[in-house]
């Protein structure tokens, strides 16, 4: 069995090596010293995690966030490279790839996409599937906050319904571009829109994701 977020993590940990700790990325007001912290605490500190998605923990996030990014910067690589530790959630046998594999991924287009040289990465068809299944699982929960219908389209016609309702929005693209354009990256994704040109417009900065 493939073990693509191991694979999608080192992909990631040289990419923030090579673009350096300031550099800029897609996640609004971070840079790459940001991200490699929110990286390492997310499966080091489970205690200040949870402020991601529970507001009684937000201040513990953001203080434990600061105390990390005040790390030098290979320091963070190297706790990513090694991957979580033992005692981590994520060290959970078959939880590092059911929970990062998508989170790696996108986060590396997060880097890659924020440079000015930025090139599309070409993906194997295996890896295209894997994210495809990954998103109509998780399709409703990224598309919960859109203002209208949103469908999501492959090219060959498979399609992912991320909310029900009218009018209707359908996004095409590869399952990469999908999943990016459900994740927020609206702005990033190489997809095509279709629909009233209000519903598009709204759609184009939605509150998608995660």
């Amino acid at each position: 069995m493939s073990n693509y977020a191991r694979r999608e993590r080192l992909l990631l940990v040289d990419l923030l090596e090579a673009v350096g700790p300031d550099a800029p990325t897609l996640c609004e007001g971070w840079k790459t010293q940001d991200l490699a912290a929110h990286l390492v605490l997310r499966e080091r500190r489970p205690d200040a995690a949870g402020g991601m998605f529970i507001k009684p923990l937000a201040a513990r996030l953001a203080k434990v966030q600061g105390e990390y990014t005040a790390k030098p910067y290979p320091e963070l690589l190297g706790l990513f490279r090694g991957g979580p530790p033992p005692l981590s959630l994520f060290g959970i046998p078959g939880a590092d790839e059911a929970a990062n594999t998508v989170e790696y991924y996108v986060h590396g287009e997060d880097v890659r996409r924020a440079q000015t040289d930025w090139k599309p990465r070409v993906l194997d068809a295996e890896f295209a599937e894997v994210l495809w299944k990954r998103l109509a699982r998780m399709a409703t929960l990224s598309g919960r906050k859109a203002p209208v219908g949103l469908v999501l389209r492959r090219p060959d016609g498979q399609t992912a319904v991320a909310r029900k309702g009218a009018p209707v929005v359908t996004v095409t693209g590869e399952p990469a571009e999908l999943l990016l354009f459900a994740m927020g990256r609206q702005a990033h994704a190489q997809v095509e829109l279709e629909g009233e040109a209000d519903a598009i417009a709204r759609v184009r900065t939605a509150q998608l994701g995660v």
